[in-house]
This record gives C-alpha cells, structure tokens and sequence, in this order.
C-alpha cells in the first residue's frame, strides 16, 4: 500500500473530515475501488468517480426539495445552498496543503466527495420520497 494511500485512509478514518451514512466514502462500490487501487492515479480515479456520483445525487436531493418548497423557503434554501457551496470550497481547498505533496490533493478531492454525500443526505432527510 502507497504511503499517500494509508496517509488518506487514517486520516479518514481518524474522522478528520465530516462523517456520513452508506454514501460517499462508505459505500461498498468505492472502498472496493480504494481496495484495488495500486496507485495514486487509481486513487483519484476513484475519487473522481464517487464524486460524480455523490455530486448526482446532492442534485437530484437539491432539485427534489426545491420543488416542494414555496416563496421565502425555496429562496432560502437557495441561499443556503449557495453558502454551502462556498464553504465546501474553501474547506476543502484548505486541506489541499501546498507543502503536502500528492497526500494533500488526494484529502482536498476526498473532502468534496464526503461533502457533497453529506449534504445528499442532509436534502434527502428533508424531502423524504423524492
């Protein structure tokens, strides 16, 4: 296992960064990924791939709960969601360390999947049956 490999995966499970449900990070599908990934590129691969889906499905909770609200709420959720959107970046931009090599890039794309599967579940919980 690559150092930036078991740097990512205690950092993770240190809960350096928020934690979630079945999603994201948890899910089966993307540890077997993390599990077979040899290299750093394999890694971001599948980061890259999780964060497709997770950033799917955050659009699919968004759009889902938008339709169900009206007038100040629906524009409040918009807020919301824009300052959230912002936070992330600058969160999970800060773990992107310039002096920490390829382990902090691979935290940085990490931090924007957990993120984005946290806040899915998040929507998810307020629009039940979407």
């Amino acid at each position: 296992m690559s150092v930036v490999r078991t740097i990512l995966l205690l950092a993770l499970a240190a809960g350096a960064m928020p934690a979630l449900a079945q999603h994201g990070a948890d899910s089966k599908q993307y540890r077997r990924c993390m599990d077979k990934a040899v290299s750093n590129p394999a890694i971001m691969e599948c980061i890259a791939v999780q964060y497709d889906t997770e950033d799917k499905r955050l659009n699919v909770a968004y759009r889902a709960l938008m339709a169900r609200l009206q007038g100040e709420r629906k524009q409040q959720l918009q807020d919301a969601q824009r300052l959230w959107l912002k936070y992330v970046e600058a969160n999970c931009l800060f773990y992107h360390d310039p002096d920490g090599g390829t382990a902090a890039v691979l935290l940085a794309e990490e931090c924007a999947v957990r993120a984005r599967a946290a806040r899915a579940s998040e929507l998810e919980n307020l629009a039940p049956g979407h």
